[in-house]
This record gives structure tokens, sequence and C-alpha cells, in this order.
């Protein structure tokens, strides 16, 4: 398929806001390429990417690396592409913008084929060791050679991951049960059974290819060790008797791990751990595959946990922010290892031995669990549990949690399935009343005097009713000057550089990557802010990279904290 197709559509996405119209547009693009052989692929690349989620390929193509392509390609100067870049903040209009300007000189034998896109771009994803950076020039710069002006604004936001044309995860399920699905078949069970294969696969060309054959085909999907699958969610319960209302009783009680949510799998290719962010850290934590391998008794699995550090020499475990920077490292592991060590918590079994547990009572999934696990202190655990009735048993669980430093309990449906992806009334979660949420950070601004040259006030977005990021306040406390004394400016000032969209005076827009967890006193009503509310007297506790921006807290959210301390 020509590559200018698939732009035309980009551009006529990048043209709307309204979701529906998205919908409608992808729909219609998509009952027109059924046929194509690699139909996969152009899902992939309508989502901005030539791999599917569940792939923890990185292209690892940096902006500076982008501004030579587009130098290379153009004939411009590095200096030009830079000044253009300043103003427009966007190097995909600037890739635009540069071929056009080399224009007619531009000799095209043929036209673009998105097999060639998707080719050149995955071999920067493989490319290691002497001379990478030289020959991820070459495949883009090439690329670009090739390509029309317009071709080439989105070839370099393909690269860069930041295609901003608002192709949401809803956005697309409904274009493909509206393109794939007879009028027969536009039922409320089949959107559900859509939903269910994305949410047991993370991978929307697999989902695709499978209902352009059918809902019978679309059904034979299932659970795959190896890939990731998105975890189940649990709202929050205001009280022990609220818990109870939710969930029903005789229930089960956990401890609530202060760590980071993963789902670990064992199959043939060995043991691979996802993120609830879907990306892969199994290099990251050897220590957790050599625990999984040595502590869990089957040969294929699925299990859904929790990782929590500990100090080595007190053996008191640490809150989050103690131990999230093993996350994105991925150099000096075994000295991490010593350092961070860690323990992996198992809560739920999702799959044994070639089959699925999804539908089995949650209850039924314990004891499969139990049976599989051989918990060793400091390795490997079983999360800590009673199933009771009575809300006195539970206030003292609850009491024996916080004081062995968790952060509260979970509330489980003895009979529940497990729905991947949802929030929904199967589990509950309990923590004290500590006013904190999980925001974005869509702006921030230079310091001055001994803080300058940092990115030391942060402006921070909740999750809008249509999924915009709508600003509740601006943070600038919690945050410390010396990095050994905790999250600094500097490590911050690092991480929101590469995400600069635009400056204005001090102040910089920032491309909405990092989430954080943001700590207040209340919440006010604020015509300053454009979610209506703004955040009093907020800090920031730490950085949650192993949260993606759907998972902020949401508009409603605020508005329930705000009626809470209005009450």
């Amino acid at each position: 398929m020509l590559y200018s197709k698939l732009v035309e559509i980009y551009s006529q996405l990048e043209g709307t806001t309204k979701k529906l119209e998205k919908a409608g547009i992808i729909s219609g693009f998509l009952k027109g390429i059924k046929k194509e052989h690699n139909r996969r692929d152009i899902i992939y690349l309508i989502q901005g990417n030539v791999f599917p989620e569940s792939n923890s390929q990185v292209l690892g193509v940096s902006e500076q690396l982008t501004v030579k392509s587009i130098a290379m390609a153009s004939g411009l100067g590095n200096e030009e592409i830079v000044s253009e870049w300043r103003k427009k903040g966007d190097l995909g209009d600037v890739a635009e913008w540069a071929m056009s300007r080399k224009g007619k000189s531009i000799v095209k034998n043929k036209e673009l084929e998105v097999e060639r896109i998707v080719l050149n771009i995955r071999k920067l994803a493989q490319l290691e060791g002497k001379g990478t950076v030289e020959k991820k020039l070459v495949l883009i710069s090439e690329l670009l050679s090739m390509a029309a002006p317009l071709e080439s604004k989105y070839i370099v936001r393909t690269v860069l991951s930041d295609m901003r044309i608002g192709v949401q995860e809803g956005i697309l399920r409904d274009a493909i049960f509206d393109a794939c699905f007879s009028m027969d078949d536009k039922t409320k069970e089949n959107e559900v059974l859509l939903q269910k294969a994305y949410d047991l696969t993370t991978d929307f060309g697999l989902v695709f290819d499978y209902a352009c054959e059918g809902v019978g085909k679309l059904r034979e999907i299932s659970l795959m060790p190896g890939k990731p699958i998105k975890v189940m969610l649990f709202p929050k319960a205001d009280s022990i008797e609220d818990a109870f209302r939710i969930v029903g009783k005789p229930a089960a009680f956990e401890y609530k791990y202060d760590g980071f949510r993963v789902i670990i799998s064992k199959s043939k290719n060995g043991v691979t751990i996802y993120t609830r962010r879907l990306e892969e850290v199994s290099k990251q934590f050897p220590d957790v595959v050599k625990y999984v391998q040595k502590h869990v008794s089957a040969d294929n699995f699925i299990v859904d946990g929790e990782v929590v550090g500990y100090n080595p020499l007190t053996k008191e475990y640490l809150p989050f922010q103690e131990i999230s920077q093993r996350i994105k490292r991925i150099y000096d592991i075994e000295k991490l290892e010593k350092e961070l060590p860690i323990e992996i918590v198992l809560f739920d079994l999702l799959y044994l031995d070639g089959k699925s547990l999804l539908e089995e009572p949650f209850i039924e999934r314990r004891k499969a669990l139990e049976k599989i696990a051989r918990p060793e202190n400091y390795k490997l655990s079983l999360a800590k549990q009673i199933i009771t009735d009575d809300e006195n048993k539970v206030r003292k669980f609850y009491d024996e949690s916080l004081k062995a430093g968790e952060e509260g309990i979970m509330g489980k449906n003895l009979q529940s399935p497990y729905k991947p992806g949802a929030r929904i009334g199967y589990a509950v979660k309990l923590k004290p009343d500590a006013e904190e949420l999980d925001l974005v950070i869509t702006k921030a601004e230079y310091g001055t005097g001994k803080r300058a040259g940092w990115l030391t006030s942060y402006s921070v977005s909740c999750l809008g009713k249509s999924g915009e990021l709508l600003e509740v306040g601006k943070v600038s406390t919690g945050l410390k000057e010396k990095p050994e004394e905790g999250l600094s400016f500097d490590e911050m000032t690092k991480l929101l550089k590469p995400l600069i969209e635009s400056e204005n005076g001090r102040e910089v827009t920032v491309r909405p990557k990092i989430v954080a967890m943001i700590q207040y006193q209340n919440i006010q009503k604020s015509p300053t802010y454009t979610s209506g509310y703004a955040l009093r007297f907020p800090r920031i506790k730490v950085i949650r990279p192993d949260k993606k921006i759907e998972d902020a807290n949401t508009l409603r959210d605020i508005e329930k904290d705000y009626k809470k301390h209005k009450g």
C-alpha cells in the first residue's frame, strides 16, 4: 500500500478532536484494507509505531539524531533545523518545512510504500554496537529523501513515537468494530468480545487481523504466556463497610504492598516480566527471574504480583520511591541487586499449564497459586490474606498491615473472575486518607538564582472526561537540591528536557509522559486552571515510571475529593 494513502488519514485525524469523527475516519479506511497482506503493520502505524504494544523493542532515536537526519535529507544546516524547531516546537512540522524547502530538487522514481517505512524503522530497533548512530542516521534520512514533504512529517513523528493524531484505545477499538462486523454482528456481546481480545493481547494489529476473519476467529484469541496483559484495576473503598458492600460477604482481604505491579510469565522461552505500562523489565530484574524459576513449580503460567523493596541491612520494607529507579536502569544491575534488593509478592494466577484461569473464581485461583508457589522470605511470598465476614477482624488486619509499613489492604470478591484492564467491583483497595493523586506533568518553569538551569516548578494535570489533560495546579516542593537526598531538581530536569515541545520565556510545555504522585492539603475551585479546580499546598512525593498517562487520576476523582473536603 502507498504510504501517501495512510498520510491522508493522519492529516484527517489531526484535523479533528472529536472521537466519533476519528473513529469514523479510521473505520472507513480500515474497510478498504481488510484484504491487505500487511494489515497488521498498518494498524501499528495508525497507532504511531511499527510494533504492537506487547513488543518491548525500542527505536532508540533521539531528537538530536532526528535533527541531523532532517538536515542530511534536506541539505540544510543543523543550525537552521534547530532554529525552525524552536519556532514550531515539533520536529515533524520541521521535517515537512525542510523537505518543502528542498522542493523541486527532489526526483522521485516511485512513491513510498508502507512496507519500506516499516522495514527501515524496524531496523532502527535492531541496531546496536559500534556505528549504530551513523547507521540510524542513514536509515532515517533515506526515508526522508524518498518521501514527499507531508510524508516526512509523519515519518519523523513515528520514529520519535510522537504521532499527535489522538488515536486512543477506545477510538481504534470502535473503528475496528464498525469496519469488521456486519450489522447482525454489531451486538453488545461482540463489542465486549473485541475489547476482551485486546485486553488479552494488547495487540490491535492481531485483533484487527482476526476480526477481519469474523467473530468466530476472534473467539480463538486467548492468553499467551510471554505476552503482556492489562492488569485488573481496583477502585478505592471509603471504609470497611463500603468494601463489604462492593465485594460481598465473606471476602478475602490482603495486604496492599507499597511496590509496583508486575505480570510475570513463564513459557518455553523463559521468564518475562511486564509492568502495568506493558513495558518489559526482565533484564532490570534478574533477581525476580531467578526467584520465579526457583520458587514457582510449573512449566508455563502467568501470575499477577507486586515487586517490593527492602533494606538489605535491617530487612525493613521500603516505600516505592526507594526502588523505582530500578525500573528504568539497564546498567549496573548486579550492583543495584545488592543495594536495592527486592521481594516478589504474588496474589493472583491467571494461566496455568495451557489453561486460562480468568473465568475461574478468585478463591480457586488463589488455591492453585498456593499449590505451585514455594515462599521464601525476602525472595518470593504470597500476599498475606484472611477470609472473613467480620468487620472487626478486617479492622485488626488493616491495622496490622499499616504497622508492618504497608499501604493498606485489598478486599476481594471470592467468586469473581479476573477482568484485564477493568476497574470494576471485584476488588477494592482501602488506604488511610492521605491526600494524594497521580497526575501528569504538562509544563515546567526554569528556576532562578542558585536553581538557575533547573526546571523547578511543574504544572500538573488530570484526565478530563474525554481523555484530555486539564491542569489542576503548579507544584514546586518535594524535590531536593542534592541527588543523594532523594528525587532532585537535577533528576527531574533530565527527565523533562527531552520532552520540551515549546518555550515561552522561562516556561516550557512538555510532552505528557511523566506521571507523578502529588500530595496536597485539600482542593478548591479555581478559574485559573482548565480543570476548574486547584490543589492547595501540593508537593511531589515520587515519580511513577510504572504508570501510563491513562493511569492518572481523573476530573471525576478531583470532583469527588473536592466534595469530600467541602463536606
